[in-house]
């Protein structure tokens, strides 16, 4: 008996295969898991650039330098020559306050990339990209970590509102952080697509030196898009940064010109889908980017 069953025990068939790949399917291998997983990245890595930051305090100041001196000095210094002419009725240091909060947004969302640039020098990047882990995951807690610090960043200026005459509404508040959230987003993306084609940090600040210059003051952040020359006009509506910093300064003062196409102004609603859609395209290239083997 024994013999007959081992016998029938060896001329049994082989499952298919299809049902030898199902039995060994990594739990959690379904649409659901691979979402979680990539959540769970996304909130590694972001928590990872809280921590950096945290750990940086001459970040943090060095961040919040340069948006001050624009704002109390550039500020303090023109407003004397230009008056309120310039900004259609609004004094010019309170013109500059959405500005400069835009600005320090600006900064803070591109230069945050240079992390990335840092990782690959030192082999970081390279233990990320070997994780069986998504690199789209990656990338979006890359953007949504830097985004954070950068909004957070922006925010902190809000404590000199009241010192340039500037109120502002609990509703007023959240536009702002919804404005900024999504600027900060967008131009995170932005800098991760430029890093992710760097080997060097100094061949990455070079570059952004020469990319952050003509973004900001083109977009309207220090001086208004009214009455400028022809070719200036059209430079600021091509640059994408003015779509981030127009809304924000229309929804801190309502009193500012808003931007306009010719004689159209530009509804908040386009301004935003401009940016997201910023957003998306690069965030879509900086996934392309990183899957590329390294």
């Amino acid at each position: 008996m024994a013999t007959t069953d081992r016998s029938v025990d060896v001329g049994r068939e082989p499952p298919p295969p299809h049902q030898v790949g199902e039995a060994v399917a990594v739990p959690g291998g379904s649409a659901p898991g691979r979402f979680a997983r990539n959540l769970r990245t996304v909130g590694m890595v972001w928590r990872r650039e809280l921590i950096r930051f945290r750990r940086s305090p001459a970040r943090i100041v060095s961040g919040l330098a340069q948006p001050v001196l624009f704002l109390f000095v550039l500020g303090a210094g023109i407003e004397p020559l230009v008056g309120d002419r310039a900004a259609g009725g609004v004094d010019f240091q309170e013109y500059m306050f959405p500005g400069v909060i835009a600005m320090s947004v600006l900064f803070s969302s591109l230069f945050s990339a240079i992390s990335i640039v840092w990782d690959r020098e030192f082999g970081f990047l390279r233990e990320m990209l070997v994780a069986p882990v998504s690199r789209t995951g990656l990338v979006v807690g890359k953007a949504v970590g830097s985004g954070t610090v950068a909004v957070a960043q922006g925010l902190i200026l809000l404590v000199a509102a009241p010192l340039v005459g500037v109120s502002l509404t609990p509703g007023e508040v959240v536009a702002l952080v919804a404005l900024l959230v999504l600027l900060a987003f967008s131009l995170n993306a932005f800098g991760i697509v430029i890093a992710s084609r760097m080997q060097r940090m100094e061949s990455f600040q070079m570059v952004m030196s020469l990319v952050i210059n003509p973004m900001l003051f083109l977009s309207g952040a220090i001086f208004p898009l009214e009455g400028l020359p022809t070719w200036l006009a059209v430079a600021t509506r091509l640059n994408p940064a003015t779509y981030g910093v127009d809304p924000i300064r229309r929804v801190v003062l309502d009193r500012a010109a808003p931007l306009t196409w010719g004689d159209w102004v530009v509804p908040i609603a386009l301004e935003v889908a401009i940016v997201a859609a910023l957003g998306v395209v690069m965030l879509a290239i900086a996934v392309r980017s990183f899957r590329r083997a390294e």
